[in-house]
């Protein structure tokens, strides 16, 4: 198909620059563990790695400065947020809560060292950046029975005990994407569906919902994927419009959904995008790409927007605004006060049992069927071989709405989640 040169070239230069200048910039970010005391304190809780008399740490293994950097600030600020919230009314268990941040920047490798040098000092990881490195560090975290709480949502991640995929995984979200499609008429029985996917295990589970939703709607679906560095779709757009698509899913990150919707919109592909919750960055509102992403994309997610008017989420926005004034407010602040504060009832719990062992703090949250933090739908943690979630958001990019997304759906559960799921066994 021959398309001319000189327009698309320049608004994809345009892009390319514009969204890796708004995407690329991390703050790196770390902090040395201290020894502790595995006696516990003089109250008779038993302790373990992580724990001393006065003080309970908990680990960060995040992504300051790769292509998840603004992600991986904004879940590192909101859960020191709650940590220093917890601090200032006394700690949990009478002690105080640090986090141990160290920043592997996307690199497996750098994840794997990471993880080594702090797992001996902490109790627990209310955060670990992608599926990759997740499941680089499975073993590892299953036999330290680590209580792990990924940024990522790989159906492959779960049936493990120690470790918790909140929220919903990426194969049921593509399932409520395409249910959002048909059942708005965006698209019909017949017709073809693109979607862009990483390589590995994010984009691989999300292809295996959107290929079972397709089918079950009579759709086809014309997958393209990627690595997590490319950040030119050009080629992707040319193929997708070549195959018709009336509609393409995207389960990337937020650079990619930009030159996507920004290379598509250039070239006359304008049909919906649905992108998965880490494909969209309010700082996209600020790239040559908004228009064309407020024109054409929604974002399925397990969490509402941070626009939303859930009287928790409302707190939290306030509290983050105040103490990070000059940081923009996204789905990653909501996803990690969320894991913070799902890890903090955790502890209590364990404490309460008299232990803050890692094995103790495992139990209690296996233990939470009905974990509510005012912050989205309750979630049920009992079942490791399920997701603790089934129910979705549809939000949509607005300039003007804090975080730049807005609620468009309330959560609810898609049709054909609980087939799909008994299929799998």
């Amino acid at each position: 198909m021959n398309v001319s040169h000189h327009r698309p070239r320049t608004i994809k230069i345009a892009l390319a620059a514009a969204v890796a200048a708004v995407l690329l910039a991390g703050t790196a970010c770390s902090s040395k563990a201290d020894g502790d005391d595995a006696d516990g304190g003089a109250d008779g809780v038993k302790a373990g790695p992580g724990v001393s008399a006065g003080t309970i740490k908990l680990g960060a293994l995040t992504d300051l400065t790769g292509p998840y950097a603004t992600l991986g600030k904004s879940i590192v600020q909101a859960q020191q947020m709650w940590a220093d919230e917890v601090n200032a009314q006394g700690g949990i268990c009478d002690r105080k809560v640090q986090i141990v941040v160290k920043d592997h920047g996307y690199d497996v490798q750098k994840a794997v060292t990471a993880y080594a040098d702090i797992s001996s000092d902490v109790v627990a990881l209310p955060q670990v950046i992608g599926s990759p490195v997740v499941s680089a560090l499975l073993d590892d975290i299953q036999r330290d029975t680590m209580l792990t709480f990924p940024q990522a949502w790989a159906a492959s991640l779960l049936g493990k005990d120690a470790v918790q995929v909140l929220g919903t995984t990426y194969d049921l979200d593509m399932i409520a994407a395409v249910d959002f499609l048909t059942r708005t008429k965006k698209v019909a029985e017949g017709d073809t569906i693109g979607h862009v996917y990483f390589e590995g295990d994010y984009g691989a589970n999300a292809l295996e919902g959107s290929q079972w939703a397709a089918k079950k709607a009579g759709l086809k679906v014309a997958g393209q994927k990627i690595k997590a560095t490319d950040t030119d779709l050009s080629a992707q757009v040319s193929a997708l419009r070549k195959a018709g698509v009336k509609a393409v899913l995207i389960s990337a990150g937020p650079a990619q959904t930009a030159s996507l919707a920004g290379v598509a919109a250039s070239r006359g592909l304008t049909v919906p995008i649905v992108s998965s919750a880490p494909g969209y960055a309010p700082q996209l509102m600020k790239t040559p790409a908004a228009k064309a992403l407020e024109a054409m994309v929604h974002v399925v997610s397990a969490a509402p927007a941070v626009s939303s008017d859930l009287p928790g989420v409302k707190k939290m926005v306030a509290s983050y605004g105040k103490k990070y004034p000059g940081s923009p407010v996204d789905s990653g602040v909501l996803s990690g006060y969320n894991a913070a504060q799902l890890l903090g009832a955790d502890l209590k719990k364990a404490c309460e049992s008299g232990s803050l062992t890692r094995e103790a703090v495992v139990k209690a949250h296996r233990s939470q069927t009905n974990a509510d933090t005012g912050l989205g739908t309750p979630q049920d943690f009992s079942d490791v071989s399920r997701p603790a979630s089934r129910s979705t958001y549809v939000l949509k990019p607005d300039a003007k709405a804090v975080g730049g997304i807005v609620n468009v759906e309330e959560a609810h559960e898609a049709p054909g989640i609980e087939e799909y799921l008994s299929s799998r066994g």
